[in-house]
């Protein structure tokens, strides 16, 4: 079969309601298991997967070119796996792929198409809707990942200073990835640490646990829970089944559950949040879509945090907070449970956390990490400071 070229494109209901992770990016930039979804689907369809995007602010990130034939159109709240590449590369033209009423994929042919043919597929799919479903899928992402990418491959050696509780097969190591002194147990899920990853001593692993490119787990860390830490992170304290999405910290202790933390934050030392309500119940969160906060479903649920965000010492997130991107939190006390973008301040309450200052901190931070924002992240991170 030909090489074909898929385009991820963003429906504008997920995309919103996966706020405010998807503020700063496409839904297909994020990160579930060990990859993000468009490095899943590249797995599948040889580095040809191209993005579209909904919101005009984003357009930067768009590379397909609606011009061309023979383009196959997917929904990128929907995760791969084997049997479903295999009905989405059967697509004739004009041919679209459902299941229950979600839109899988669509095939364009090489002269504009109607969409006249709905093919009903069989199988369960693994969807993301909100925020929360990123934790919550994550065990199942993790082992189609982990299953994905080391298929008839040899792990690099394992430290003999390590304790390893079930199999040690669960247990993959790319490249210069480090483990010393640590106990690892495989019996609830896999273990995997990319090139340049460090579990360091003392730590307590128990899977599923995937980290990330230059990910690093300090000094008797314990995780639990099917947790993913992205490149160049830092972790240290307690982690329970939450999402480190890349490049942000959480250096010390304190406790960090059910929990999706984009990319370039900070928590500060001793930062902890709930993830459990005082009755027991079900844990309401806000919805940007809604301008309210809606039932999730969830009776854990913990922190949801976008880009940029920064929190001071000893911070206390309340069951179900949902802060938005560049908001500086600190103080004492719980802060609202929602907190918008460009936030500065805390229980006592906020001022703006003025463009110019957000951008300096930005710099700064991204320096460290040999990176620099360019003129299209500076452009759309203004749009979300004019339109908070």
């Amino acid at each position: 079969m030909s090489k074909q070229t898929i385009v991820l494109a963003d429906h504008r209901k997920d995309w919103s309601n996966l706020r405010p992770l998807t503020l700063t990016k496409p839904l297909a930039f994020l990160r579930i298991g060990i990859l993000t979804i468009q490095e899943k689907w590249n797995f599948y369809f040889e580095n040809s997967v191209k993005i579209k995007t909904t919101e005009q602010y984003l357009k930067s990130f768009n590379t397909f070119d609606p011009n061309e034939k023979g383009l196959i159109y997917i929904n990128p709240s929907v995760l791969p796996n084997d049997v479903l590449v295999e009905n989405i590369k059967k697509l004739s033209a004009g041919e679209s792929l459902y299941s229950n009423g979600t839109l899988i994929a669509s095939k364009i042919g090489n002269e504009d198409v109607v969409f006249e043919k709905a093919i009903q597929y069989s199988h369960e799919i693994i969807k993301i809707n909100f925020p929360w479903d990123l934790f919550t899928l994550n065990e199942k992402a993790i082992e189609l990942d982990y299953k994905l990418i080391t298929k008839n491959r040899i792990s690099a050696p394992i430290s003999k200073t390590n304790t390893i509780i079930g199999s040690s097969e669960n247990i993959f190591l790319e490249k210069d990835a480090k483990i010393e002194a640590s106990i690892l147990n495989t019996n609830g899920g896999f273990i995997y640490l990319a090139k340049n990853a460090e579990i360091m001593e003392g730590s307590v692993v128990r899977g599923s646990l995937a980290m990330c490119e230059s990910a690093t787990l300090k000094l008797s860390t314990k995780i639990y829970g099917a947790t993913t830490i992205g490149p160049h992170s830092k972790v240290g304290g307690e982690v329970n089944n939450s999402l480190i999405l890349g490049f942000s910290n959480k250096g010390h202790d304190g406790f960090l559950g059910n929990a999706v933390i984009g990319e370039w934050c900070n928590l500060g030392a001793d930062t902890n949040n709930s993830n459990l309500k005082n009755n027991y119940g079900e844990v309401k969160a806000y919805n940007y879509d809604k301008e309210d906060f809606i039932k999730t479903g969830k009776q854990f649920l913990g922190l949801i945090m976008g880009d940029h965000t920064k929190c001071g010492i000893n911070t206390m997130f309340n069951t179900g907070t949902v802060a938005g991107v560049f908001a500086n939190i600190f103080g004492g006390n719980f802060p609202p449970k929602y907190i918008p973008s460009y936030s500065w301040g805390g229980a006592d309450g906020f001022t703006t956390y003025h463009f110019e200052k957000a951008m300096e901190v930005a710099e700064a931070v991204m320096q460290r990490r040999n990176k620099k924002l360019n003129e299209n992240q500076i452009s759309i991170l203004k749009h979300l400071f004019e339109y908070k």
